[in-house]
């Protein structure tokens, strides 16, 4: 084996690398958002159900599921003394 050929391996797995990079981020970070909007949405499920007999309902929809994935449990109390507040 020469130096061409282990220089051209070499340069083979450095882009491999890069390559790898570039694609796992934007997944780790897609991953991440799903992540955190099911569990705003999961917390918004269990408050409409502890709190429906009272008459509290929170809405479902994009801003408040990622209002309270974002901030998870005081995301929760945000939008509770938001809807309290206004309504």
């Amino acid at each position: 084996m020469g130096w061409n050929t282990a220089l051209l391996i070499m340069l083979g797995l450095c882009i491999f690398f890069l390559l790898g990079t570039v694609i796992v981020r934007p997944l780790k970070l897609l991953f991440r958002a799903v992540v955190c909007l099911s569990i705003g949405a999961l917390l918004l499920v269990v408050v409409n159900t502890a709190l429906g007999g009272l008459g509290f309902h929170l809405a479902l929809n994009p801003f408040t599921i990622l209002t309270a994935g974002l901030l998870n449990i005081p995301g929760v109390i945000l939008l509770a003394v938001l809807k309290t507040l206004f309504v």
